[in-house]
């Protein structure tokens, strides 16, 4: 069983930064493919990054730029870090993690994820 914790969620100005954190328990980041995702209201869950254990990374579709995922292995921790922040960033940011396998890879799909955090709230405003 995994526990994930995010936070570093805020409410910030349009062209500001953000970096969002998750601390994973029960197991480690170093077998779990780790991502986050974001659903704003009334919207569809969708992809924002996802990183391997060995570090190799992908990125959603029109997120690569803007955000980037790191992970620290000492601290079995996640971070996504997000610059020129735009309102239509405004969501609930997910911390996900599955088991990794290197046959399956990174996936983009949230029901490849088995466990979940309970999300951290992103609000930018113009």
């Amino acid at each position: 069983q995994v526990q994930l914790v995010e936070s570093g969620g805020d409410s910030v100005q349009a062209g500001g930064s953000l970096r969002l954190s998750c601390v994973a328990s029960g197991s480690t980041v170093s077998s779990h493919s780790m991502a986050w995702f974001r659903q704003a209201p009334g919207k569809e869950r969708e992809a924002v990054a996802a990183i391997a254990p060995g570090g190799r990374v992908a990125y959603g579709a029109s997120m690569k730029g803007r955000f980037t995922i790191s992970q620290d292995n000492a601290k079995n921790t996640v971070y996504l870090q997000m610059i020129s922040l735009k309102p239509e960033d405004t969501a609930t940011y997910y911390c996900a993690a599955r088991r990794w396998s290197s046959s399956s890879g990174l996936s983009h799909l949230p029901s490849a994820y088995t466990y979940w955090g309970q999300g951290t709230q992103v609000t930018v405003s113009s």
